[in-house]
């Protein structure tokens, strides 16, 4: 497993559990999430890059969530 924070590490465990519910389309969630971090100019130009960064590669990808 990667080095992940444990608040993921936290929801990972919750969602695997079935204590938490699973998201079919994360792909497009995270698409979301990371656009809404890429546009939110509180936030340091490095995260919101790395953030738009991510989400363009998502989009690229061939994911499909239906």
């Amino acid at each position: 497993m990667y080095n992940y924070s444990e608040k993921t590490k936290r929801l990972i465990n919750l969602i695997g559990s079935g204590d938490a519910a699973y998201v079919p389309t994360a792909i497009t969630c995270a698409i979301n999430t990371l656009d809404k971090i890429a546009a939110n100019e509180d936030l340091p130009a490095k995260v919101r890059e790395d953030a738009a960064y991510a989400a363009a590669n998502l989009v690229l990808s061939d994911y499909k969530d239906n």
